[in-house]
């Protein structure tokens, strides 16, 4: 699995000019799911994102997680995470999950941070969506479950 953190004031999803789905302080996570992906996948990287220290202590620095500061997440699916540009001019998708298996994962994934006690909400699957956001650093992580 993939995905792109970043760390903002505030975020919001629309469809069809309709909010889905708003936060405050916190993390707008795009994420993507890829062939192979499972419950390794899903545990490592939501573990990870959560206790990740990229919010500022009272020094300045980097230092708090999510859970220290109370924030909320607000979780995207993104499919083109998983672009392949290697070739021509028309990136390939080939290694992303195929929709209804990466919707599966993508619920199972926020499951497992509602678990663990954050506020998250979500984007709506497979819609052409708005989102608008305002980063606050910016703090721009990528991050890859096959590379751990």
């Amino acid at each position: 699995m993939r995905a792109l953190l970043q760390r903002v004031k505030r975020a919001k999803v629309s469809t069809d000019q309709e909010v889905i789905s708003q936060i405050g302080y916190g993390l707008c996570v795009l994420l993507g799911a890829g062939e192979g992906d499972g419950d390794g996948d899903i545990a490592w990287l939501a573990d990870k994102i959560v206790n990740l220290r990229i919010f500022e202590d009272e020094a300045g620095k980097l230092n708090k997680s999510i859970v220290d500061i109370a924030g909320e997440i607000l979780l995207v699916s993104q499919f083109t995470l998983y672009a392949d540009c290697r070739r021509g001019r028309r990136p390939s998708f080939d290694k992303a999950l195929n929709p209804p298996e990466a919707e599966e994962l993508f619920n199972r994934f926020f499951d497992y941070i509602s678990k663990l006690g954050i506020r998250v909400k979500k984007g709506r699957f497979r819609a052409l969506m708005e989102i608008e956001l305002v980063n606050h650093g910016p703090v721009t992580i990528f991050l890859d479950s096959s590379q751990r």
